[in-house]
């Protein structure tokens, strides 16, 4: 079998979507399906066995393109839909996995070639144009909200990351047996294709890890992630704990220096650092050397990526209780506190001192991520999937796969 795996985003690149690209594209190629992947001009080269990475041309005043709807992601958009046809003329492909708004114009080049179509939707798309305040104005926001409706009903299987948005997703479709719910939940390294040895920044970076207590919040600084919550909390638990240090990272230069002002305001000038973008596998290396793992977010539905890998480590984790992490965690998992500075504060004090609870807390997670969240979990829901699109696994884990359903 033969699969187009379309991808509109710069791939690789360390944010949710393109990791949740790699795993399935991973897990599909491991499956036994020949994978040719479309995406976009900028991005890290990976290496997946049985995976042929096919990159649009450079565009011009496109490169850094942001999380979220933009003009930049249009105009590639559009060139991905020529590359599209032309990859669809030259070859025959069982079906097209199409992520995110490729679904749109691949439901319109469904019926024309004859592929199946595997619609995977990490978020709703209309609801993305007001949530990243693209746009207010109700006609574009239709049109999405009609376009989305027309993927679902036409694609032969779609898939949802979240249980927000597959309750989303439910009434709309015709036979729910076509839907598959399967959280980004597995973490291991992306295979880079030229992985470069440790810089000397970030040497220096693994060398100077803050002593415990060591609070740490790795992944992006987009506004809705909370991390100027999260700072002015750690001001409140330092007034309280002055042994305890902040370790934030990720985020742009510009990303950085806002929030160094923050800290800056906060008087926590040799109490939080901070590292700037770095390698996934030496972010993973610094949250391991973490105290308490923090997810400060203050809005939004999509459950994050980084859950599933804080629930795995072994470390207690404060989140916020909202509908992001409240589909997946509870008070017995991790330190679920209101999105607020004192409850933040409050919540990572307890983390620090009440030994009882953490014991509790991560012995509980670490349970839930090998029951419900695990590799084996994952590869049988991509197992299952498919199944339904007329692929029945030949390799060996093929077999390891049916023994472990047995």
């Amino acid at each position: 079998m033969r699969a187009l795996v379309v991808a509109p985003h710069p791939f690789f690149s360390p944010r949710g979507t393109p990791f949740s690209v790699y795993y399935r594209t991973l897990i599909t190629a491991e499956l036994g399906v020949e994978v040719d992947l479309l995406t976009y001009w900028e991005g890290q080269d990976v290496a997946i066995p049985g995976v042929r990475v096919i990159r649009i041309p450079w565009v011009p005043f496109t490169s850094r393109v942001r999380v979220g709807p933009s003009l930049k992601k249009l105009v590639l958009d559009l060139v991905m839909f020529v590359w599209t046809i032309g990859l669809l003329l030259r070859n025959r492909y069982d079906f097209v996995h199409a992520h995110e708004e490729s679904v749109f114009f691949c439901t319109w080049l469904k019926p024309i070639f004859g592929f199946k179509l595997v619609y995977d939707m990490h978020s709703s798309l209309p609801q993305q144009l007001s949530n990243f305040e693209f746009t207010k104005s109700h006609f574009p926001i239709g049109v999405f909200e009609r376009l989305e409706k027309a993927a679902l009903r036409n694609a032969t299987a779609v898939i949802t990351i979240c249980p927000d948005l597959a309750e989303h997703v439910e009434p709309l479709l015709r036979d729910s047996s076509r839907h598959f719910l399967i959280e980004n939940s597995i973490f291991e390294d992306v295979k880079l294709a030229s992985a470069a040895p440790p810089s000397a920044v970030e040497a220096e970076i693994m060398r100077s890890v803050p002593r415990p207590p060591l609070v740490v919040y790795s992944g992006t600084f987009e506004s809705y992630q909370g991390v100027d919550v999260l700072i002015q909390a750690f001001a409140r638990v330092q007034e309280r704990r002055p042994d305890a240090s902040l370790l934030l990272v990720g985020g742009t230069p510009a990303q950085v220096a806002r929030y160094r002002a923050v800290a800056d305001s906060c008087g926590l000038n040799g109490g939080c650092r901070f590292t700037g973008r770095v390698p996934q596998a030496t972010a993973r290396c610094l949250s391991q050397q973490a105290t308490v793992l923090t997810s400060p977010r203050v809005k939004g539905t999509n459950t994050p990526l980084k859950i599933y890998e804080q629930l795995a480590s072994g470390i207690p984790l404060v989140a916020t209780r909202i509908h992001s992490h409240t589909q997946v965690l509870d008070d017995e998992v991790c330190f679920l506190v209101e999105p607020t500075v004192a409850a933040m504060a409050d919540g990572i004090l307890e983390a620090i001192t009440n030994s009882g609870r953490r014991d509790a807390v991560t012995r509980q997670a670490l349970d839930l991520y090998d029951r419900r969240y695990a590799r084996h979990a994952y590869e049988e829901k991509m197992r299952r999937l498919l199944q339904l699109l007329g692929q029945t696994p030949t390799n060996s884990l093929s077999a390891e796969l049916e023994h472990r359903h047995v």
